[in-house]
């Protein structure tokens, strides 16, 4: 196998593994709490988070859960789904089960109407 993919793969576990622990520090959350919470080893959990594992979908969604976090923000971290533009505010009202269909598009056409907004008026980084 080529280096440059194995070192990719590692990169990826390494982000996601930065990641939540980042998540669970603000959380202020122990690893042992967390591997309770997740229903994941303790050491397994200590293994992501220093990016010597990459873990599969369903662990990322029982870590996801443990951190109360929607499972949609550790697979795009880790690389498994693409972010979709309005990133994980437009996730949470997709996949809010406790709203109307109408209900959800609302929202997704506020929030756009509010991005193009401050899009539109903000200054170019090279004029900053």
């Amino acid at each position: 196998m080529d280096k440059s993919i194995d070192e990719a793969v590692a990169d990826l576990g390494r982000g996601i593994g930065d990641y939540i622990k980042e998540q669970r520090n603000s959380a202020k959350i122990s690893l042992r709490q967390l591997s309770k919470l997740a229903g994941v080893s303790n050491p397994y959990l200590s293994q992501i988070e220093r990016g010597l594992r990459k873990p599969s979908a369903e662990i990322l969604q029982q870590i996801a859960k443990g951190l109360r976090i929607s499972a949609e923000a550790l697979y795009v971290e880790a690389g498994i789904l693409q972010q979709r533009e309005g990133g994980a505010l437009a996730d949470a009202i997709t996949t809010a089960s406790d709203l109307t269909e109408r209900q959800k598009q609302v929202l997704l056409d506020v929030y756009a109407s509010f991005r193009r907004e401050n899009a539109a008026t903000a200054v170019p980084e090279h004029e900053e």
